[in-house]
Order: structure tokens, then C-alpha cells, then sequence
């Protein structure tokens, strides 16, 4: 920090215009301040490191030098004309107004509003005490980097289960930790623990990578920058009823409001430059043609939008809690190599819910929702996933009963790790972790309970006492669409006979005419009493063979396959192939049907993306 202080006759400013965006609220009125202070301020970035520290050696500064000087009136005055190392606008204007509180114990203050163009007129004294400047940083031994905080903090490690009973694990000895988990029993638990805390992911490349292409769902875009992916009709319409799905989540279940926000922010901003810090390495930036200094970045989460939405609006008590939802196209620039299928990109589509509270009581009420109506995602996809909570080690003593409340509705022992103190926003967060076929792992849904002063984003509510208060905030994610997308493939793949859920299958029936000429009519009936009881069915009338025609189905992966002759025209009973038990169950109509309508039942609906007959449809993939 770098300050200039002045004795004063006087000091007259008065406000201009703005010289940031989020500039701290002001008037313009003409301000005259007698025999004062005036301490010309800027505040640096090593001031960030450590805010309390940095306002504590402001204040003291000052007060020291008002002392020697003997007045009882302190002007704080943000000038960043002093520095071209400057801090956050929010890190600052928090320093700032630290000071000013330290300081106005003994002394009147007054701070002028940061972040404006202002015009003044000072009169200094002339005595050698009359002009002083200092320049000063938080003490080295008190700093420390994010790395070092991180580096300092002990871990413990638990496998917790639903019944409320601990096994303490040590990773460094894997074969203590198998023989817990023999004990516990959950497959999904011990592949995630030994890809991702003991043996390291496989470096096998995913299955469904080659399926998403074969079966003309989602592809790579050579013409686009790596990472950025193209979806086919088939590809398209699973990532639609996804998207049906989680919103119906999101509005009907959670009630939570929907926005929408741009996806282009100005890098200049303070905040989301404070907000995007520890991604600094990891966006996307974009250069404005016309105005060759201004840098842009895309978004990678919806928060920016949201905090300044946010902040601006006025939150009652009464309003709370508050649910707010946004489906976010979001960008990453992760590293070529990291690149991986639907698994890893750049460009990805992220539901987020945010969870504005009270307190941390409300906090945990809502954490525990969320958790709930993820764990319903995940079980309506029938996919393999274990669950792990990274938890401050006071707060997991506190509150394990809320955890194990968690794990009962679940039915799955979760791993925990415990951290000696804090080292991000929240106390305890959790993650469901997707098992692929290769038995790697990533993350899908996650919730995170902030503990922390959202003042820091300057998002506040009036309490009944007419105080501002900040919230506390459970940021949550229901996981991007495309990683869902990626493992619901791996876990198909890891079947004899691969195959969707039935809800999410392009074609759920497929209609196979011996002879075009006798029997597409009475397929096409078929296919027309289907379609009204809400099933996706489609008709193979290409010139094949019946044999290519059936391997046409299995290799489509469709889970039901119905050849129609002669018999099946004077009879109600089908022979239906059933893919995933690979066998032919001899079948009613009007049995499929229900089955059908019973394994869908309150899962999203929409038509066939493709023309009804295969003869009409184009090829994406040669």
C-alpha cells in the first residue's frame, strides 16, 4: 500500500463522473472538510493476500501520524494515481472501509467514495510534518500464498455410511482400505477411491467416445476450436430430454425462478475479475475490433451474471429462501491434452441452482434438498456413481447427522475427507462421481454451503431489525448436460449388450416389415397407435435383408425390435426382440405398451427427431 498524507487548512472535493463501473454509491454535492488528515490512498495487490492485516496497518499509520500532528479529523481518500499495482476495486473499497472503522474509534472520518473522478482543492500547511508519505505491505511473515494456506491445511479421511457408522481410512496403505471397503460393500465407492485418491485415473481411452460417433449422436468439429462438439438429431434429442429433465427439477420440484445472463463479460470489471481469479489460466478471451484495448472473456459459470443480478436487487427476509436457476452455456480453455470426448471440453452447458438463505440452518435445509433431487437425477439415469463430501473437520463433528440423513435417502456410504481449516468459500461441500467403463471417474452433480459473509459479493437482505445482512449461499450444480450425456454412454458400454435408458433412447421400437409391398402398411397402423401413446418408433422399409435389417437395430442400440410377417398382420401377439436381455419375449401389443409407459412414467417426452422411415433419413456418419 501506498499512502500521501497531507496536513490540512482544508480540503473541498466534489464528485465528477464515474471512473469504474461499480463505483460505490455517491452524490455529487460539493464536500468541505477543515484542519483535517487528508491520506491519499492506494491500495496494492500483495494488500489482497491479507485485507484485515493491510486495514490494521492503514489505520495505524494514520492514527500515528494524526498523533504526532494532533488533529482529531481523518480524510481517507482512494487515489490510485500513486501505484500502477492496484488492487481489486472490492479487495480495496473492503480495506478501505476497515480502516475507517479502526479509525473511528478515536477520530471523525470521512471516506471519499471510490471509484469516481473527482475534482479537489487542498490547502497544506507547510511544516515539515505537513507532507509525508509511507509505503507499506502485510508483513511477510503473515502472508501466504493460496498455494501455501492450501499446502498447510491436514486432511483426515473417512468412509461414512448410511447407518452412521465411521471406518477411518489411511490411503497410504491400500490394503487396509480394501478391507474396509469388503466391509462396506459399494463397488462404485471403491473404484472412485482408487482412481482418484490412491491409484491415479486410467489412461485408457473412453469407449464412448467411438459410440457417440457410431451411433450419430454427438461428434468432434474439426472446423471449431478443439473442445467444442456438434450434436446430431439422435445426440440432440438426449440432450433435450436431459435438459427437460433438470429443468423440471430446477422449476417444478425446487421452485426455483429462472434467468438468463449474457455469456460475454468485460475483463476490466473488478469483480469478475476478483470472482475469476483462480481461473485466470483457464478462459476464453475475446478482443473487440473496435476498441483494441478492451478485452472480453466467456463466461465459465453462470455466477457473474447472477452475483450482479443479485447484488442489485433488494432481498427481504421474507423472501428467503430464495431459489434461482440458469441454464449457462459456459466456456473453460482447458489444455488440448486434457481434452477428452463428452468427458472434458470447452465449451459445455451447465445447469445451476442458487440457494440464497438466511442462515445456516436454512443453508443446510437447502443443501439437503439439492442433494435429494440430485440423487434422483442420477438413479432415473441408472447410472454407477459414488458420493464424496470434502467437509471443515469442526463442521463435520457438528453436523454429521445432517450427512447421514443424506446417505440414508441415498442408500450409499459416502467417502469424506475432513480439512483442518478452511481453504475456499464453503465448509462442506459434496460431489457425485460418475464410474465409467473403464472405471475412471468425474464429477457430475455437486453442492457447496458457503459459510462465508456474502457481502463479499455484496449480496445482502434486510433482517426484521432493518439491518443489512449477508446470506448464506448454497451454490450448486446439477452437472453439465454433456457429462451426462458422456457417462450415461460408459455405463451402457459396460453392459453384454449396450443399450439407453428407455427414456432417453432416440427410437424405443423399431418396426421391421418382411416385404415393404404386404406388410409397411400395417406396420405404419403400428407405428401410428404408438406414437399416441407417447413411444418413439421408427420403421426399417430400406431394400435389406431381414438379417441386416435386425443387425441394423442391434448396432442402433434400440431397445425394442418387432418383425412384422403375416402372422403378426392377423394376430395382436409380436415377437419382441428385447435388447438388453438378448432374447424374444412373445408379447401382447397392448403389454408392451404398458411396460413402456410404466419404466417412462414422469420422465420427459418428446417425438422421434428423425423421419419415422429409414429410407428418408439423412447419414451424418459415412
Amino acid at each position: 500500500m501506498r499512502i500521501l498524507a497531507i496536513h490540512s487548512d482544508f480540503l473541498k472535493f466534489q464528485i465528477k463522473k464515474k471512473a469504474i463501473k461499480d463505483a460505490e454509491e455517491s452524490d455529487d454535492k460539493e464536500v468541505e472538510i477543515k484542519e483535517c488528515l487528508v491520506i491519499f490512498t492506494a491500495v496494492e495487490k500483495p494488500d489482497e493476500l491479507d485485507p484485515e492485516q493491510a486495514a490494521k496497518q492503514l489505520a495505524e499509520e494514520a492514527k500515528k501520524i494524526a498523533d504526532q500532528i494532533k488533529v482529531k479529523k481523518i480524510v481517507l481518500y482512494p487515489y490510485a494515481h500513486l501505484s500502477s499495482n492496484l488492487a481489486l476495486a472490492g479487495k480495496a473499497i473492503k480495506i478501505l472501509k476497515q480502516a475507517e472503522e479502526i479509525l473511528s474509534k478515536d477520530f471523525k472520518v470521512t471516506r471519499t467514495p471510490f471509484g469516481y473522478y473527482k475534482s479537489f482543492v487542498i490547502s497544506c500547511k507547510g511544516h515539515p510534518l505537513s507532507e509525508l508519505s509511507r509505503e507499506f505491505s502485510p508483513k511477510k511473515e503473515e502472508l501466504k500464498t493460496r498455494e501455501e494456506i492450501v499446502e498447510s491445511i491436514t486432511k483426515k479421511h473417512y468412509i461414512l455410511t448410511p447407518s452412521g457408522k465411521e471406518f477411518k481410512l489411511n490411503l497410504q496403505k491400500p490394503e487396509e482400505v480394501i478391507k474396509i471397503l469388503e466391509e462396506v460393500k459399494e463397488p462404485a465407492l471403491s473404484k472412485y477411491l482408487f482412481s482418484e485418491e490412491i491409484k491415479g485415473q486410467p489412461r485408457l481411452e473412453p469407449p464412448s467416445i467411438k459410440a457417440m460417433q457410431q451411433l450419430e449422436l454427438v461428434d468432434y468439429a474439426p472446423e471449431c476450436d478443439p473442445g467444442n462438439l456438434k450434436f446430431y438429431p439422435k445426440g440432440n434429442i438426449i440432450f433435450e430430454l436431459l435438459k427437460k429433465w433438470i429443468d423440471k427439477i430446477a422449476t417444478e420440484k425446487l421452485n426455483a425462478i429462472q434467468i438468463e445472463t449474457p455469456v460475454l463479460y468485460d475483463w476490466a470489471d473488478n469483480e469478475i475479475r476478483e470472482q475469476a481469479g483462480s481461473f485466470h489460466e483457464r478462459h476464453y478471451s475475446v478482443k473487440v475490433p473496435d476498441e483494441p484495448n478492451k478485452e472480453l472473456i466467456l463466461r465459465f459459470a453462470g455466477d457473474f451474471g447472477l452475483f450482479k443480478m443479485m447484488k442489485r436487487a433488494t432481498i427481504s427476509y421474507k423472501n428467503l429462501p430464495v431459489r434461482v436457476y440458469e441454464f449457462s452455456k459456459s466456456f473453460r480453455y482447458e489444455k488440448r491434452g486434457e481434452l477428452s470426448g463428452l468427458k472434458r471440453l470447452r465449451a459445455f452447458h451447465m445447469p445451476d441452482i442458487h440457494s440464497f438463505c438466511l442462515d445456516l440452518e436454512q443453508g443446510w435445509d437447502e443443501y439437503q434438498e439439492l442433494f435429494k433431487n440430485y440423487t434422483d437425477l442420477a438413479n432415473a439415469a441408472k447410472i454407477e456413481y459414488a458420493v464424496g463430501f470434502r467437509i471443515v473437520e469442526d463442521f463435520y463433528k457438528k453436523h454429521k447427522g445432517r450427512i447421514i440423513e443424506m446417505l440414508k435417502y441415498s442408500g450409499k456410504p459416502a467417502f469424506i475427507e475432513t480439512l483442518s481449516s478452511m481453504k475456499h468459500y464453503w465448509a462442506v461441500k459434496h460431489e457425485f462421481q460418475g464410474i465409467d467403463s473403464v472405471d475412471g471417474n468425474l464429477q457430475l452433480s455437486t453442492v457447496q454451503l458457503d459459510v462465508k459473509d456474502a457481502e463479499i459479493y455484496g449480496i445482502t437482505y434486510t433482517d426484521k431489525d432493518g439491518k443489512n445482512k449477508g446470506c448464506t449461499i448454497c451454490h450448486s450444480s446439477i452437472g453439465s448436460i454433456e457429462r451426462w450425456m458422456y457417462i450415461i454412454l460408459e455405463e451402457a458400454l459396460k453392459m453384454e449388450h449396450p443399450v439407453l435408458p428407455l427414456w432417453l433412447s432416440p427410437t424405443q421400437i423399431r418396426l421391421i416389415p418382411i416385404s415393404n409391398e404386404k406388410h409397411l402398411r400395417h406396420c405404419e397402423k403400428i407405428a401410428n397407435q404408438l406414437e399416441k401413446e407417447g413411444i418413439r418408433v421408427d420403421i426399417d422399409d430400406e431394400q435389406q435383408t431381414l438379417p441386416k435389417k435386425i443387425l441394423k437395430s442391434e448396432e442402433e442400440w434400440v431397445p425394442y425390435t418387432l418383425v412384422i410377417g403375416e402372422k403378426e398382420v392377423n394376430s395382436k401377439k409380436f415377437n419382441v426382440r428385447i435388447r438388453e436381455e438378448a432374447k424374444q419375449k412373445e408379447l401382447l401389443l397392448d403389454t408392451l405398451i404398458k411396460n413402456i409407459q410404466k419404466e417412462t412414467k414422469n420422465l420427459p417426452y418428446l417425438p422421434l427427431p428423425l423421419p419415422k422411415l429409414l429410407s428418408k433419413r439423412l447419414r451424418f456418419v459415412g
